[in-house]
């Protein structure tokens, strides 16, 4: 037999207690425990965790923002009543602030930025107007921007920030026909750009002005494809979603982004699967602990938030998404 010290050169520490600070791929046994230990590289699943309600039950909300900094705008709260109630999320409860200057829900994203510089366009009243009005917010309220979007939609997506934000697909100037406009905002005005390569509406939009992902929707039926804007024009990709869905929310960016609730074909036609995007493929991942469409999303793919939205009806719910990673953790050895 080898010894142990011929392979790696060291002897194994012997110890009545394992070591308060250990390095990666240190080996111990401990004396106290009859264990042979070792501090490694080990993987932590996904999870969905329960967050601090809204105080404002709705759904077709904007969001935008991170997951413990996150703004949620808009939104339907009944049958045919829209909100302008706008609220802020510090990783734990959400405080009603001031409202947007017009009331609007929107079916899907169209949020864009930071909880201190954000950005909300269009939307649709109750029936079938679509809204034309840009507004930003400041950390404190909401101002209306002089100009507004080229194509006025609803039921739209979008990617970027107050001053560099890109606006793509939606109904226009209804709920039931798609578009494929898409447009540029430099933080004052709109710009016409390349159009989509499928007409969608109730999309999912992810990433920056430069960089975004088109995904999902309806045309009129449910879509899978995902689109990828490199700043000058869109690519269908190969990479489509598992589970073909619209009024779904999501996070992150271009190459690392996250997709989770929405509506499906029923029954049920509301779902909580979560899938993760790595810039070429969609893996299914940990759902959510409830099922819904017309939520709202902020944060990143390692971080997001998933908010409001219908589950048999408008709820309040909020959960929060810890994407799978890596920790160093102290581990049993076992032999034989």
């Amino acid at each position: 037999m080898v010894a142990y010290t011929g392979i790696q050169g060291q002897n194994i520490l012997i110890v009545s207690s394992d070591p308060s600070n250990p390095v990666e791929g240190q080996i111990w046994y401990n004396s106290t425990s009859n264990l042979l230990k070792g501090y490694q590289s080990v993987i932590v699943n996904a999870a969905w965790a329960s967050g601090g309600n809204l105080n404002t039950a709705r759904r077709y909300i904007s969001g935008f923002g991170t997951q413990t900094a996150a703004i949620g705008a808009a939104g339907l709260t009944g049958a045919n009543s829209i909100t302008s109630a706008t609220e802020s999320y510090n990783g734990s409860s959400w405080t009603t602030v001031n409202s947007l200057n017009s009331s609007r829900q929107r079916a899907n994203s169209g949020g864009f930025g930071t909880q201190t510089a954000g950005l909300i366009v269009d939307g649709c009243n109750p029936v079938t107007s679509s809204i034309s009005s840009t507004e930003k917010w400041d950390g404190t309220s909401w101002t209306t921007n002089p100009t507004n979007t080229n194509t006025p939609r609803n039921s739209s997506a979008g990617a970027g920030t107050q001053t560099a934000a890109l606006f793509f697909g939606g109904s226009t100037p209804n709920h039931v026909t798609p578009t494929t406009a898409s447009e540029s905002f430099n933080g004052s005005t709109w710009t016409a750009t390349p159009s989509l390569n499928t007409s969608r509406r109730m999309l999912l939009g992810i990433g920056i002005q430069t960089a975004a992902l088109a995904v999902g929707g309806e045309d009129p039926g449910y879509l899978s494809a995902t689109e990828s804007w490199n700043g000058s024009s869109w690519t269908t990709t190969p990479g489509n979603l598992n589970t073909a869905r619209s009024i779904f929310a999501g996070a992150g960016t271009q190459t690392a982004g996250l997709a989770f609730g929405g509506a499906v074909t029923g029954p049920p036609n509301n779902v909580a699967v979560t899938e993760l995007w790595n810039g070429t493929s969609w893996t299914n991942t940990t759902s959510m602990s409830q099922a819904r469409y017309g939520l709202g999303g902020a944060g990143t793919q390692p971080s997001a938030l998933a908010f409001g939205g219908y589950s048999g009806g408008i709820i309040s719910a909020t959960e929060e998404w810890t994407g799978p990673s890596t920790a160093l953790q102290t581990k049993t050895i076992t032999t034989s």
